[in-house]
């Protein structure tokens, strides 16, 4: 398709409804089994969908919510809500009432669309506080709950016969540089802030995609999607980019049976963040240590000769090479067949991946072609080429992105993909958008051949290995305000979960002391499990208040305060991150080897 001069993502998607008709195109499990929606049957349900919003009100510029799994129904009502000229403010299945109530308000949201009652609790119990959303789109009978809120069934949705032909006409005549979603990510603040994309952000970054994906050669490809699709990684890759070259989406049912759903959809593209890639190595490995000698020997041989040729391909002797066509029939071949057999390419994004990881795939007959991006980028800025792959590097800039380094390091973005601002946020706008270019708020470097290397985080926020973004200042905030805790830092980049150093609040402890009759310094206690099952209580309070991926799952009690005489904090009292992890970092580290 013409990227360049695409008009908007609902015309994209009418016109290959129209061309492609009873071809399948979404998948999802009814009775136990895979069954398909073809292109025109979708079509005709984003047009459904979109008269019955336009019925009670929704139009063009409208924010509309969408909290929903990833199904069928997510990609209708995203395409129904855009083809209307609104904006669809897609929110995590994982968000509390507190999160919903920050993006219905901060987004001026008129109407939201749920799928399950589980995820409709949390919102309509922040529905009363955030009166511009009038009205509650339900997918699921069951979801539908009472409130001073219009209650929509999913199924109800219609409008008069002739709308779908008017539909489809007024969704060619929206704007390329129009707003296609607000998607909310967090600020260092903890707030988070609505990244606008545009129609012409999204087309941009997929013409990127095409560019890359098509060294491989593009034919009839099939995704499987299964990162949440309100993450602007799955949301272009997963989402809009199969919707432009004609590919087919199946929707998994969940991580735990992911491996099963990637044998049934034998999917040839695969978007994944690192920590997928970590658990499959982890099974792969415990699977390993159950088979017989000769196979480990045979696995181990694959994966040295593959690093070998990773290294340099004119290194392996004739031997070597003769036994590495071997190796493809007895070992990789059969570890591509656990992902579907048919995977082209495994892009890794949302989070850096440890090299080690991409080589030990890469050595099994697996590229992995790691990439990096922003959310304010909509979000992929460059990836790894597939026929040269540079394991330690993100590769070099994608078609259309222009990046450069600033004097400090900071790596710079250019060009159509590049958001459009922060949503009613001018201030935060232009701190990050100056003279055109995006500035990442990542420190790296770029090699002779253009590859990038990301070597530094300008910014504090936590990237888990699942990709999550994480505010720490938000997560030790709440800690703080415990009566146990005076001071605190999570730690967690590039691992799959939060972890904590905490210091003892100074009263507090002297008073526990004295109730539990021990002594009151912190350097005889840190270590002493009641005054840990205290701390831990604290910490489980927390645990509660905040989502899954905020929460702080192991933590140390650290033997002295953070003070300006131990170099920890500032003389403004602000913690001195790099310099705790110098202190704390191996015993924070070891906490990730519990069991």
């Amino acid at each position: 398709m013409d990227y360049t001069n695409a008009a908007n993502l609902p015309a994209v998607f009418f016109e290959q409804a129209e061309r492609l008709d009873s071809r399948p195109f979404l998948w999802a499990k009814r009775e136990g089994r895979y069954q398909p929606w073809t292109w025109a049957e979708v079509a005709a349900e984003v047009c459904r969908v979109a008269a019955g919003l336009s019925m009670f009100g929704v139009t063009a510029g409208d924010r509309v919510l969408l909290v929903s799994e990833n199904r069928p129904e997510w990609f209708i009502a995203d395409f129904a809500i855009m083809a209307l000229g609104a904006i669809t403010v897609p929110a995590y299945t994982t968000n509390r009432a507190g999160d919903h109530r920050h993006i219905l308000a901060d987004s001026g949201a008129c109407c939201a669309i749920v799928s399950t009652a589980q995820l409709a609790a949390p919102l309509c119990e922040a529905l009363p506080d955030t009166p511009d959303c009038r009205h509650l789109v339900t997918m699921d009978e069951a979801a539908a709950l009472d409130g001073p809120w219009s209650n929509h069934a999913w199924g109800a949705l219609a409008g008069p016969e002739e709308a779908t032909a008017e539909i489809v006409k007024a969704a060619s005549n929206i704007a390329r540089h129009e707003l296609a979603c607000i998607i909310y990510t967090s600020g260092t603040g903890g707030a988070p802030k609505g990244v606008m994309l545009s129609h012409g952000n999204i087309l941009a970054n997929c013409l990127s995609a095409y560019d890359l994906l098509n060294e491989y050669g593009i034919g009839e490809e099939v995704f499987l999607s299964f990162l949440p699709l309100s993450h602007s990684y799955e949301h272009t890759a997963g989402h809009i980019f199969p919707v432009t070259i004609a590919a087919q989406i199946y929707y998994a049912e969940g991580v735990e049976t992911l491996l099963t759903n990637l044998a049934e959809a034998q999917p040839t593209i695969m978007t994944a963040v690192p920590r997928l890639y970590e658990a499959m190595y982890q099974r792969i490995h415990r699977g390993l240590r159950k088979e017989p000698t000769f196979k480990q020997w045979l696995f181990a041989a694959a994966e040295r000769i593959g690093r070998k040729r990773y290294a340099d391909p004119n290194s392996l002797t004739l031997w070597e090479r003769i036994f590495d066509l071997a190796l493809e029939r007895l070992v990789r071949d059969k570890v591509r067949q656990r992902f579907g057999g048919r995977l082209k390419a495994m892009i890794s994004g949302g989070a850096p991946l440890n090299p080690e990881i991409g080589l030990f795939f890469h050595a099994l007959g697996l590229r992995i072609l790691q990439g990096y991006g922003q959310t304010e980028a909509s979000p992929v800025v460059s990836a790894n080429r597939p026929f040269k792959i540079k394991m330690h590097s993100v590769g070099p800039p994608l078609k259309g992105v222009e990046v450069a380094l600033g004097e400090d390091g900071e790596i710079l973005v250019r060009g159509e993909l590049v958001m459009q601002g922060y949503w009613r946020d001018e201030a935060a706008t232009q701190a990050t958008l100056r003279d055109g270019w995006l500035h990442t708020g990542d420190i790296g470097s770029i090699d002779a051949d253009g590859y990038i290397s990301i070597t530094d985080r300008k910014k504090d926020i936590i990237v888990l290995s699942g990709g999550d973004n994480i505010s720490p200042a938000r997560v030790e905030g709440k800690l703080s305000l415990q009566p146990e805790i005076g001071q605190v830092m999570v730690m967690g980049d590039r691992r799959p979960h939060l972890v904590a150093l905490i210091v003892p609040d100074e009263t507090w402890l002297q008073e526990w002391a004295r109730s539990n009759g021990k002594r009151g310094d912190l350097e005889a206690l840190f270590d002493d499990s009641s005054l840990r099952k205290s701390i831990s209580e604290a910490v489980e309070r927390v645990n509660g208040e905040v989502s899954n991926m905020e929460k702080v799952r192991r933590f140390l009690i650290a033997p002295e305060p953070f003070s300006v005489h131990n170099g920890m904090i500032t003389p403004t009292l602000k913690v001195r991150r790099h310099a705790v992890r110098a202190a704390f970092g191996e015993k924070l580290e070891a906490l990730y080897e519990r069991r």
